[in-house]
This record gives C-alpha cells, structure tokens and sequence, in this order.
C-alpha cells in the first residue's frame, strides 16, 4: 500500500483511537474478578474490529456533511471511495462478531447488541437527542464484553461499565458541537461529570489501619485492591492484605484518578470559556486519551494492578500516534 494511502485508511479509521479500546475489556474482566485468558485476548480482538468497523461507518455515513464541513477527510477529499469504507464496515463487523463467538456464546451475547448498537448510532441516531446515550451504551457495553468473555457473567462489572458510560456519554455531548460555535454548557457539564467520577474512583482516606470506605459505587475495599493482577486464568486470586501492599494499591488508584482528571479538566474548561471548534475538538480529543486513565482506574479499583499499569502503558503510545493523525 503506497504511504498516502495508508495514511488516508489510519485517518479513516483514526488509529491512534484505538489504544482506549483494549481497556475496556481488561477492566471488564479486572470487574468480575477474574485473571485475564484467551478468550479475554478474543475478546480485545472482537473490541478492536467493532470500534473500527465504526469508524469506517461513521465517515461514511457522514460523507455528505463532511464535504461541506470537513473536505480533508478520507472520503470527501477521494482518497477512499465510500464503498471502500462501507465493505471494511461490514468485514470489520463480522470479524468482530466471529472473535467473539470464538471467545464464548456469552461473549457473543454482548458482542451482538454492541455491534448493532454501533450501527445504529452511525447510521439513525448521531445527530438525534439519543445519540450520545448510544454512544456511552456502546462503551459499557464493550467493558462488559471482558466480563463475559473472560468469566461467562457481567453483573459485577455493571458499576464499572456505568462509570465508563458516563464519561463517554460527557465527551459525546461535547463532540456534537465540535464544527461549530457552540454553548459553553456541554463542557461545563463534561466538567461536572469528571469532577464525579474522579470522586467515584479514589480511594477515599482508611477508616482504620486496614479498610477503606467504599467509594460511591458497588466496589472493592482498600483491602480488596490488593488482589493478584490479571494473568492467565479464570479463577480469583488470593488476597494480600499486608499494610504495605495495601499502600501501594491506594496509592496507585490515586495516581490514576488524578491523571484521568488532569487529561481532561484543562480543555473542557478552556472549551467552557471559548466553545470555538479549535477548542472543543481539543476538549473531544483529551477526553478520548482521558478513557485509558479512567480504565485503569476502573481495573485498579478491582485489584488488577498490573492489568492496571498496562492499560496506562497504552495513554504514552497514544499521544504520540495522536500527533500524526487525529482521533476525532
């Protein structure tokens, strides 16, 4: 493939996006309480395929309104032919589908609805009031995905996929407006969300020597946290509550919260202040890295901690794929 025609496919399919998706399914599976297997590695595979299946469909869908809008996007500027981008929709769906029927039928039981969840957003919900509830529907319903697929149950990660939503549902409600002069509103209200959901995910000071209040949502303990990390296997790992293991998994839970938060404070307020598009596609691209952090909080929170620090491995690669193309 020539190099102009490989950047206008990583364009299409913004890449750099796509290291906020394998956390989804590793804080899914951190939620349930299970060490992470092949199937949880079937299962980012499923993740990676939908989230660039709708890429594609979205500038597709979009290719009228990018021509008068943005002319320098793959399709309206004819570096890829809108049946280009359909065709990888579809293949890239029905990869995604086969990975996850490979992973489990209850990994295929939520890999079908988020698949037509992506669909439906592209195609009838973008720009209707149900869009962006589409979207954050999307995004809990992948992280619950690597519960499925990596322990055949989601309950215990609805908490987490509800947090997850939120921020997504925020940084959605932000992007609609991101071609336009718009309403400071939405990045005040992204700012109000952030300012919850990082209260959410820290760890609150120990109400004695080894425990922790519960943070505001169904989730573990401070002693909780000290669980072994994400390896191959299904079942629970043990517990160690030693203070200084313990004082590690606090103290890593903390740094993650405050590097979600710091990703995103900055441009939603500066977005609040000036809703110009410069800004607020600033504020949508900070709060797309922002996922990652809030991922490895969310499997932090469950005890995963090396499943924890490799999501937040993801956030560096990011920003310098980002550089090169953008993600929004």
């Amino acid at each position: 493939m020539k190099p102009g025609r490989a950047r206008a496919w990583a364009e299409l399919l913004r890449l750099p996006a796509l290291f906020t998706v394998p956390g989804d399914v590793l804080a899914g599976a951190a939620a349930a309480s299970a060490r992470a297997n092949s199937r949880t590695l079937l299962a980012i595979g499923s993740s990676l395929c939908l989230y660039e299946a709708g890429m594609a469909l979205n500038d597709w869908a979009d290719r009228t309104e990018d021509a008068a809008e943005r002319p320098h996007r793959p399709i309206p500027s004819g570096r890829i032919r809108p049946a280009e981008a359909l065709t990888a929709a579809c293949a890239l769906t029905a990869a995604g589908l086969t990975l996850a029927a490979r992973a489990g039928r209850p990994a295929l039981t939520v890999a079908a609805p988020l698949a037509a969840t992506v669909w439906a957003y592209d195609l009838a919900l973008k720009h209707t009031p149900a869009g962006p509830v589409a979207m954050a529907a999307a995004r809990g319903l992948d992280l619950l995905l690597g519960a499925a697929a990596t322990t055949g149950h989601t309950r215990a990660a609805v908490p987490s996929a509800a947090l997850l939503g939120t921020h997504t549902l925020a940084v959605t409600t932000v992007s609609r407006q991101e071609t336009r002069d718009g309403s400071p509103l939405p990045p005040l209200a992204a700012l109000a969300a952030t300012a919850v959901l990082t209260r959410l995910i820290t760890p609150r000071p120990p109400a004695d020597r080894g425990t922790a209040a519960a943070p505001g949502l169904p989730g573990p303990t401070a002693t909780d946290t000290a669980r072994a990390d994400l390896s191959p296997s299904t079942t629970p790992a043990p517990i160690d509550t030693t203070p200084g293991t313990t004082a590690t998994a606090t103290a890593l839970r903390t740094a993650l919260s405050a590097a979600y938060a710091a990703t995103v404070v900055r441009p939603y307020f500066h977005a609040a202040l000036n809703p110009s598009p410069p800004l607020t596609q600033r504020a949508v691209g900070s709060g797309i890295r922002a996922t990652i952090p809030l991922q490895a909080a969310l499997a932090a929170r469950s005890g995963a901690r090396t499943g924890a620090l490799l999501v937040a491995a993801l956030a560096p690669l990011g920003r310098k794929f980002a550089r090169k193309v953008s993600v929004t």
